[in-house]
């Protein structure tokens, strides 16, 4: 299983919030490009890096520091989200050396956009469902929509996007455990591989995803659980295994 560490970027530092909450962050480093070499170091195959100004602005803010961590890093793959909202952004993310990027509220307002950039970026689009009691949300994670995750999650099947990054809300950044059960759900009920987030906070975490690795879970986004230490990166790789494809 891939395992990837989460880069936030809040301000230009690298920060984790809790429940998505812009009030409640923690600044982990003022360096994220040396953030990211440290993972690197820890044998990181991919990282996903988040824009968290640039999901509440809608727009990017920070497109500069991921620019320099992809530039820094040319071989890494890296996926990145918040703000992308139209098709320019999507290309110079792309040129600056980006390999995937992940669409969130974009999608849910505009689900038609997906299948346009799927045709037009084959290979490097991503979904970000981010759900609460199995409702999506947007802006942020500033407001719940009325849409159903897996409802969504076939048409941007039907699409053709690389995988669908599925996080709870009600988990991510509590160290409270990931969900399992709602992630194998969505996994079962679609064919584009999934990756699971929030609430990854022990390697117990890690292992249960393991045992349902064959149902669609290709991946899994740890964030708040390795900058506190409660997982490390290099020991959690070798309980996962070299399964995946960056």
């Amino acid at each position: 299983m891939l395992l990837i560490p989460a880069i936030d970027l809040k301000d230009g530092k690298c920060v984790r919030l809790r429940q998505g909450r812009m009030e409640d962050s923690t600044i982990f480093s003022d360096d994220p490009v040396a953030m990211a070499g440290r993972w690197v170091e820890a044998g990181a195959r991919r990282l996903h890096v988040v824009d968290l100004n640039g999901a509440f602005a809608g727009q990017p803010v920070n497109a500069q520091v991921i620019s320099q961590i992809a530039k820094a890093f040319p071989e890494l793959p890296i996926q990145v989200g918040g703000g992308i909202r139209d098709e320019e952004t999507v290309e110079a993310y792309l040129d600056a050396g980006v390999q995937f990027i992940i669409i969130g509220t974009k999608a849910v307002q505009e689900p038609h956009i997906i299948n346009d950039l799927c045709l037009e970026y084959p290979g490097h689009i991503i979904v970000g469902l981010d759900a609460k009691d199995g409702r999506v949300a947007i802006n942020g994670w500033s407001k719940l929509s009325k849409h159903n995750v897996i409802d969504l999650a076939h048409i941007f099947e039907r699409d053709g996007v690389e995988a669908i990054v599925y996080t709870d809300i009600g988990r991510d950044g509590m160290m409270q455990g990931v969900n399992v059960e709602a992630t194998v759900r969505l996994a079962q009920a679609i064919t584009v591989p999934v990756i699971a987030s929030g609430g990854i906070s022990t390697l117990d975490d890690i292992q249960a995803l393991c045992a349902v690795e064959s149902e669609g879970i290709m991946g899994a986004i740890i964030g708040r659980a390795l900058y506190d230490g409660a997982i490390d990166l290099a020991e959690a790789q070798r309980l996962a295994g070299t399964s995946g494809n960056p």
